[in-house]
């Protein structure tokens, strides 16, 4: 990404896989997952808008509980949205519907295509990494990725993670281990706590209930990039 030096694994051989070209910058600040349950107040394009509106630096779709037409036609409206907003648009798990947005980049969960096959079929796109603990971490560091997330950081009931809060300490252990990729937070995070993340050492901190279930979204987008702005 942006021409910098990958990782070298554990094994000595250094990775041949290509850069992304994504601006490493692209990955801080706010991170808004836009969530596809249906017990939130705003469907994808309304979270999605609502971030493009209220300053937010990512969208992520989130698209797990629908089928591969609606993900599809999400993503193209919100790949259109980051487009003129200038937002770096995520798509989660599934590199074939980041290709078929356009996307920028690919995050990848545990149980999903290995960073390495994703580079292969999508040698363009950047790509993120959920990790919960320091094992995933270090794993996760030897693939060819352009970013780590990490958590739930405070805990967090609007995805099941089968994980508990890391809390803070954790967090700075995971930032002291994975520079020089950027580290975003994710779990439990609102615009009270936010400011705890970044001081710990993330780059960034992702959100879904924090505006999918907000009564104004776009204040609650800009309530939170002003309380991150405030911290850096």
């Amino acid at each position: 990404m942006s021409g910098r030096p990958r990782r070298t694994p554990a094994s000595g051989a250094r990775s041949e896989v290509k850069p992304s070209g994504v601006d490493e910058r692209a990955f801080s600040g706010l991170h808004v997952l836009a969530d596809d349950d249906s017990r939130w107040k705003h469907d994808p394009i309304a979270q999605a808008r609502a971030a493009c509106a209220g300053g937010a630096r990512v969208v992520q779709l989130r698209a797990k509980r629908s089928i591969d037409a609606q993900a599809l036609a999400w993503g193209r409206a919100i790949r259109a949205l980051t487009r003129e907003a200038r937002v770096t648009f995520v798509v989660n798990d599934r590199v074939d519907l980041a290709l078929a947005c356009d996307a920028d980049a690919v995050h990848l969960g545990q149980d999903d295509l290995s960073p390495a096959d994703a580079r292969r079929i999508a040698p363009h796109l950047a790509i993120g990494r959920s990790t919960h603990d320091l094992d995933q971490l270090a794993r996760a560091l030897d693939e060819p990725i352009d970013y780590v997330a990490y958590g739930p950081l405070f805990g967090t009931a609007s995805k099941d993670t089968g994980y508990g809060a890391r809390g803070l300490a954790a967090l700075r252990e995971v930032a002291r281990r994975c520079v020089p990729l950027p580290l975003v937070a994710i779990g439990g995070i609102d615009a009270g706590n936010c400011a705890q993340a970044l001081a710990a050492g993330a780059h960034g901190v992702g959100v879904i209930s924090a505006i999918a279930n907000a009564a104004d979204p776009v204040a609650a987008v800009r309530e939170l990039v002003l309380a991150l702005g405030h911290a850096q």
